[in-house]
């Protein structure tokens, strides 16, 4: 499974053109568009290459506007826009055939003391307690969508442990609910370096939180008749994390209204510390006949 890691880490060692140029690609493994978080991961390296390394991302917001073609590389042009005495701020556009498919601002701080304080992170069962997805699979494989054992299958980067698996074996069962807490890791070794467990992370953030909004009416992203994209994302980067360990994504919805699903998440580390958060809104249509 570390192969998954290892193909991730490559996705996002982008490579640079010019000063403020990067080019990347995507794996191919059949998908008829990129991955969102593909891109998000992809857009901050850019903007990390142009910042002085002493200077972390805190934060990220990003505008999804045209589906990535993963058959084409992606261009990352940054704007430095300030360089200040504590901050810095950078824009990025990711360019396809000639036409943005995404934009990122993002803003890099540089540590120092402060009040500190968070919430908790909610009770639920722990990662060693939960069935892993080769145990869903021969479990359950056969009630399974073919989409949804089709992605279980698949060599990912980033491993699933659901703390309400029900969600996707019987969705209905979990109608009503607003919230779904997932535990993820990076399946194999990465190099102990901060930005880029924030990169990897960022990937990450983009694989269930846009399901959330689905859960209250008993759907998942792998039914048939769901038609899903995200619109927009974000992500604030609290604490120091690994994400080689086991990370907590709880995640709830507050709205879903006029196709549109708008969902937020707190990721913990496993001794309970706040690592991140995340906000997204997606398209969430009904597909007719």
């Amino acid at each position: 499974m570390a192969d998954g890691v290892e193909a991730l880490l490559e996705t996002l060692d982008l490579e640079r053109l010019e000063l403020n140029l990067f080019r990347g690609t995507s794996p191919q493994v059949g998908w008829q568009r990129v991955f969102g978080g593909q891109v998000i991961g992809q857009a901050l390296v850019a903007a990390i290459r142009t910042v002085d390394a002493a200077r972390i991302a805190h934060s990220l917001h990003g505008y999804f506007m045209r589906p990535g073609d993963p058959k084409v590389p992606i261009i990352y042009e940054v704007t430095r826009d300030r360089d200040g005495g504590s901050f810095s701020t950078r824009r990025v556009i990711a360019i396809q055939h000639g036409e943005p498919i995404f934009s990122m601002s993002a803003s890099f701080h540089r540590p120092e003391p402060g009040l500190d304080h968070q919430l908790a992170p909610p009770a639920v069962p722990g990662p060693d307690e939960l069935a892993s997805e080769q145990d869903l699979l021969a479990a359950a494989s056969a009630d399974m969508p073919v989409s949804l054992k089709r992605y279980l299958e698949r060599d990912r980067p980033i491993e699933l442990r659901p703390c309400e698996p029900e969600h996707y074996l019987n969705p209905k069962a979990a109608a009503g609910l607003t919230s779904q807490n997932v535990w993820i890791r990076a399946r194999g070794r990465m190099p102990a370096d901060r930005l880029l467990n924030q990169c990897v992370l960022a990937y990450a953030t983009d694989m269930t939180l846009l399901d959330t909004a689905l859960v209250p009416h008993g759907r998942h992203i792998f039914d048939p008749q769901i038609m899903a994209a995200s619109l927009d994302h974000a992500v604030w980067f609290h604490r120091d994390f690994d994400m080689t360990d086991w990370l907590l994504y709880a995640q709830d919805t507050p709205s879903a209204s006029g196709a549109r699903g708008f969902n937020r998440g707190l990721i913990f580390t496993r001794d309970g510390r706040l690592a991140a958060s995340t906000t997204q809104e997606g398209l969430l249509r009904l597909r007719r006949d």
